[in-house]
């Protein structure tokens, strides 16, 4: 052996005995224990590590199994559609019928519903319209949808065991763990619907035990074996951020760990030098930010690419976007506009009509304001012929051709043609907001206000040259001499404007909500009924869009629209209520059976994980404080798996959480159940931290009756009888809770008022059908 071999070697195993370990306990060589014939104590302890192994794999089997048994348990009741199984189930018909829609989530865990409609024998032709709509009579394979998320929610109980067991954790903590999340009601319930949750929280998981195998490997360093769980950690990120919008928060907590690890590679007191610390950055650049977006954006390309057709969520969208969808509107009746057309014109966002009567402004506003005494221009909700304008040149046209279409920047009029008269924009304060400006109307011959009268035509996204077109002829109408937007807004205008809409002149001409589209050709140049130009066109073909134009369109409306869900609803919640479980989620009722399905955790488990987070954060925060004075409570093994280990878990619960405050959306209860399952893990580590305060070192197990060369069992000291009977006596009280709460996680059998009280464990809990003697009736 080499020198620079030999000193590696020595360095290694220094930073094994002494280094804090990241998340996983410590690793030794196989020659660390000197397992022989000779040496019988070690053979018992390689006969105790077997009998581990089976025992661990017995535990397995059984949580397994319960875990199955809960969540399909009864799984077609009901045969109705449940909370928001009328969004996920209605998205998954659009992808069986291709039918392009709109939703604030990545599309993931939705392709993976329309997938398993589409084996399950589902034609996508059932509406999803109300909570209630019966599945039976309609002949939907409900139950094959359901069972997807049931799968993934049943798998995930093995997988917390499993995490906890690489992090070193003995086999009766890990089941302490894995019953919470077994058990707990929320979890359950969530996971034998339609819903996203079970997805997004079994790919984090995911995520979790493969970044906690990546990092055991940190002493085979680039072998097959650590780029193998390096690509399955950035896969499966990939897929918790495609499955929900707050899957991002995932690929937060796992950058975190990385630059914690990266820095610590850097160290030059570890003797690295900056090329190994390079070759480990780019590794770790290839597999956690390249894999992730390149998975991301494939997900995203196979969604637009079965959302062919058009469908439901083509509003949402941009005409050049509307335009790539086979049957779109804008697609199939898009005609260009000459000058003279008449037109009906709306609003994009409200969809009024720009509208004009004969009335006039009042002399004097409410606010003591003075106004032009000008017609007035609205904006109105109806088809009218006050709806009607005619497009005017200002300059000269041949007599044929298509130079008499209008185009982009042109400079126009538009005459009202029930009252002969042009649009017109002035320095004058608008009757509801004094910063804009009025907008009015002038007689078409009057010279002195004709600069008053010219608006210029920019479409959205427009080049030089373009033409106009109905429908998909997005625009701003910019006034020329004061360089205002037309615009309007929801307000609604006094009894002497006959409640229309306001319509004024907004200095922002760049406001996204001052765009207007023509929603009809009336009648063209000639005056007779417009007929379309180029005739019938059903076979239009769709146009093409670069996918990244697309996707960058798609993610910037998903923004936009996921901040402006700020509506109220009756079962919303604040993140500070969360963990205590204040509240919960009525998703379903049948009021003639008194049955109910009530999205709530199992207090026992919630309340336990309070507790644990509140131990962890006390003895870090003591320990902080004590450090700094030299005192050393605890031995450095347990502190390491302290800071390391459980400060891991720890980070990924305080990042599914915490952004939460900072939200202004609509938030429910189970928005907080991925950061649950994390504290379900930090629970499992302060019990055995509680239990024990020394480490259990590895052991190597040569031969060939084993598949791997070592265990990976790497447990605290025995836990002796208090660890068992402990976990066993939490896991049956945890039972015995599910089991009484049952009735509302499975929404069967039905309950009366008296038997509702009893469930009402708290008395924030908005429970169906209660008697009225003991609380009202919801």
């Amino acid at each position: 052996m080499s020198e620079a071999s030999s000193s590696r070697l020595r360095q290694r195993r220094a930073e094994k005995a002494t280094a804090a370990t990241d998340i996983t306990a410590i690793e030794h060589d196989d020659d660390d224990y000197n397992i022989s014939p000779q040496n019988p104590t070690n053979r018992s302890e390689l006969e105790k590590a077997l009998d581990n192994e089976k025992a661990s794999m017995a535990v397995v089997g059984v949580l397994t199994a319960l875990a199955f048994a809960t969540r399909f348990y009864k799984i077609n009741h009901p045969d109705e559609v449940v909370f928001d199984e009328v969004h996920f189930g209605k998205f998954a018909s659009h992808y069986i019928q291709r039918q392009y829609y709109f939703d604030v989530h990545p599309p993931l865990a939705k392709m993976l519903f329309g997938l398993a409609g589409w084996f399950v024998g589902y034609d996508g032709k059932f509406p999803f319209d109300n909570i209630g709509d019966n599945y039976s009579e309609a002949h939907v394979p409900y139950v094959g949808m359901r069972a997807l998320p049931a799968i993934l929610g049943s798998l995930t109980v093995p997988l917390v065991y499993a995490i906890m067991k690489e992090c070193g954790y003995s086999t009766i903590v890990a089941a302490f763990s894995a019953c919470i999340v077994l058990f707990d009601n929320a979890h359950i319930a969530q996971s034998r619907l339609i819903l996203l949750d079970a997805t997004l929280i079994f790919f984090m998981t995911m995520t979790m035990y493969s970044y906690i195998r990546f990092r055991k490997l940190r002493y085979q360093d680039f072998t097959l074996q650590w780029w193998g769980w390096l690509i399955a950690t950035g896969t499966f990120m990939a897929c918790t951020w495609a499955s929900k919008v707050n899957g991002i928060l995932t690929v937060v907590a796992v950058g975190i760990a990385v630059i914690v690890d990266l820095w610590d590679i850097l160290d030059y007191r570890k003797g690295r030098s900056m090329e190994y610390f390079t070759k480990h950055f780019f590794a770790r650049a290839a597999g956690f930010i390249v894999l992730p977006i390149t998975l991301y954006l494939f997900f995203f390309w196979v969604h637009l690419a079965i959302l062919s057709n058009s469908g439901p969520g083509d509003s949402f969208m941009s005409p050049a976007f509307q335009e790539t969808l086979k049957g779109n509107e804008l697609l199939l009746n898009s005609q260009e506009i000459r000058y003279f057309d008449t037109l009906a014109i709306k609003h994009k966002d409200t969809g009024v009509f720009l509208h004009s009567h004969p009335e006039r402004y009042p002399l004097k506003y409410d606010d003591g304001r003075i106004s032009s005494q000008g017609q007035q221009v609205t904006g109105y909700g109806h088809d009218d012929p006050n709806n009607y304008w005619q497009v005017i040149p200002t300059k000269a046209l041949p007599e044929t051709g298509r130079g008499r279409i209008v185009r982009h920047d042109d400079v126009i009029q538009l005459l009202h043609v029930a009252t002969d008269t042009v649009l017109l924009a002035h320095d004058v304060a608008s009757p509801l907001m004094p910063t804009n400006e009025e907008f009015t109307t002038a007689k078409k011959d009057d010279q002195a206000k004709y600069n008053d009268t010219l608006f210029q035509m920019k479409l959205v996204d427009g080049h030089e040259g373009e033409a106009w077109k109905s429908k998909s002829g997005h625009f701003r109408l910019i006034h020329v001499k004061t360089k205002v937007a037309m615009w309007t807004h929801t307000k609604q205008l006094p009894d002497w404007a006959f409640k229309q809409q306001e319509v004024n002149g907004n200095k922002n001409i760049m406001d996204k909500t001052a765009v207007w589209f023509v929603h009809q050709i009336i009648a063209d140049e000639t005056g007779d009924d417009f007929k379309d130009r180029v005739g019938d066109k059903p076979d239009t073909p769709p146009k093409k869009r670069n996918f990244f134009k697309k996707f960058a369109e798609l993610q910037l409306s998903m923004l936009q629209h996921n901040v402006a869900l700020t509506a109220s609803h009756p079962y919303a919640s604040n993140p500070i209520n969360w963990p205590f479980l204040i509240s919960g989620i009525s998703f379903w009722t049948a009021n003639a059976d008194q049955k109910q399905i009530y999205l709530i955790g199992n207090l026992i488990g919630w309340w336990t994980c309070v507790g644990a987070l509140s131990l962890y954060s006390g003895i870090t925060l003591a320990s902080i404080v004590v450090r700094r004075r030299g005192i050393e409570t605890l031995p450095e093994p347990v502190m390491n798996r302290l800071w390391n280990s459980v400060g891991f878990f720890f980070i990924f619960w305080a990042v599914h959480y915490f952004p939460f405050f900072l939200m202004g959306r609509q938030l429910f209860l189970h928005h907080y159940l991925p950061s649950h399952l994390v504290s379900a893990l930090i629970a499992g580590a302060m019990l055995s931290f509680v239990l024990s305060e020394t480490v259990n070192y590895p052991i190597s197990i040569p031969g060939p009756q084993m598949q791997r060369s070592r265990i990976r069992e790497r447990t605290y000291a025995d836990l002796g009888t208090r660890g068992p009977i402990i976990v066993g006596v939490f896991a049956v009280v945890m039972l015995g809770l599910f089991l009484y709460l049952a009735p509302v996680t499975y929404g069967t059998p039905g309950l009366d008022g008296e038997t509702v009280n009893s469930k009402r464990l708290l008395t924030t809990w908005l429970l169906h059908f209660q008697a009225k003697e003991t609380g009202e009736v919801v």
